[in-house]
């Protein structure tokens, strides 16, 4: 997300912090590229502009230009006024003392709405909701029929109204539904519109009121552009809104809908859609998406994503492997299978402080080749991998036939995994180990 709008900041960001000195003139004209990476972006041509005119404001000051590190104190207010341009705080959805809580999702046809029933509704059962999935769009073919195969593969419940049931209909059974069968979440997926019109509003307002939801979140496509402006500003005055989703950031999208929304209609961004998967759904933290589109990372998201795939227990018993040098071709495997969980790599380097997008192109790995390892291994029997000392020539042979490679393939594998194991037994003597390491590879 915000590929083209981050590379312009981060060169922007390079540039200043690389001069020893800054004019007030420099600063307007770093100021002028970045209004135009802000454009460019699809950012609202009003926000721009206050955005500018209140970084300016605080960037022309004696303190800054007197400062020792100019540059880097200009960085740092345009990274505190872009945070705040997106929301300072980050709001969460919380349920209501009374159940269910009731979220109705509205939102424009084509916005990913009923994908992200299906997201929402995993991502409150991970935290032990009892989730009730209900479609009131009786317009668009199937909308039903693909709102329950979400619910089924994300493990929650879904209910289906008679055939020829009207939407306010649907929602009056559906908050009935949850409250008979006790559930904590009433998750409502309502019909779109290719544009707005007063037909769909009037329907919305009475879906409304029928089911008296918590929580009224817009979905917007976060490829929509400064369109999006427009449709929140709607949307928000005519049946009110609590909170923001945008999808489809995970696309080439320029962002601009994401730093816009939120200033204009005051709502909340709460969710960011990334990717087609179930799994595919980020919080909204301001700070966090800030540090992405400047090139600062976002190690907490790191974090984050590493606990998704690897338990405490795991990690524990791992180490221990490590400590007695006890690392063999099924911990090797493992970590091979860990690391394609934790999703495509050029997202996990992305959230490195300091890497650019030159050193991201350097340090992204061949992912065919961890195909290729993770075929080998697994062609290999228990007994070879513990014990890969056993692994001779015949051997060899069998397992790239097994996995479709070559003997030179897997022996570049073994290699590979032989100087792993090396490091860790160098790293358990400490320091004196590895700079003995760091003497032989010279």
């Amino acid at each position: 997300m915000f590929e083209a709008l981050s590379d312009r900041l981060q060169g922007i960001v390079r540039n200043l912090t690389g001069q020893g000195r800054l004019s007030a003139d420099n600063i307007r004209e770093s100021l002028r590229d970045v209004r135009r990476a802000l454009l460019e972006a699809d950012v609202n041509v009003g926000v721009a502009k206050e955005f500018i005119a209140r970084v300016e404001a605080r960037a022309v000051g004696e303190d800054v230009l007197k400062s020792l590190t100019p540059g880097q104190q200009v960085v740092g207010i345009v990274h505190e006024e872009l945070e705040s341009l997106l929301g300072r705080s980050s709001v969460t959805l919380a349920g209501s003392p009374h159940v269910p809580t009731v979220v109705l999702l509205a939102g424009l046809q084509g916005s990913g709405k009923t994908t992200f029933a299906g997201k929402l509704g995993l991502w409150l059962s991970q935290k032990n909701k009892r989730v009730l999935l209900v479609s009131a769009d009786v317009y668009r073919p199937a909308a039903i029929e693909q709102l329950e195969t979400l619910a089924e593969r994300a493990g929650v419940g879904f209910w289906r109204a008679p055939q020829g049931t009207s939407p306010v209909a649907i929602a009056e059974g559906a908050l009935d539904q949850a409250r008979r069968r006790g559930f904590d979440f009433l998750i409502l997926d309502t019909a779109g519109r290719l544009h707005i019109d007063e037909e769909l509003m009037a329907e919305l307002r009475g879906v409304r009121g029928a089911a008296k939801p918590h929580q009224v979140m817009l979905v917007m496509d976060g490829m929509t552009g400064q369109e999006a402006v427009r449709v929140g500003q709607a949307f928000n005055e005519q049946i009110g809104v609590d909170g923001l989703v945008l999808t489809k950031m995970d696309g080439d999208a320029r962002g601009g809908a994401a730093l816009s929304l939120r200033h204009v209609t005051g709502k909340p961004i709460m969710f960011l859609g990334v990717g087609e998967k179930l799994d595919g759904l980020e919080v909204f933290h301001s700070g966090r998406l800030t540090g992405r589109i400047l090139g600062m990372g976002d190690v907490i998201g790191l974090v984050e994503q590493a606990q998704k795939t690897v338990t405490e227990q795991d990690a524990v018993k791992m180490a221990e492997r490590m400590r007695k040098s006890d690392f063999t071709l099924d911990d090797f495997l493992e970590q091979l299978r860990q690391v394609k969980k934790m999703g495509p790599m050029e997202g996990i380097l992305k959230m490195l402080p300091g890497v650019s997008k030159e050193m991201l192109e350097q340090a992204k790995p061949d992912m065919n080749k961890l195909k290729y390892y993770e075929a080998i291994l697994t062609s290999m029997t228990p007994r070879e991998r513990r014990l890969p000392r056993v692994i001779d020539g015949s051997r060899r042979r069998r397992i790239a036939t097994g996995s479709g490679t070559t003997v030179p393939e897997v022996n570049r594998m073994l290699r590979e995994f032989e100087q792993t194991r090396t490091l860790m037994k160098q790293m358990k003597k400490g320091p004196r180990g590895l700079a003995a390491l760091r003497g032989r590879m010279r």
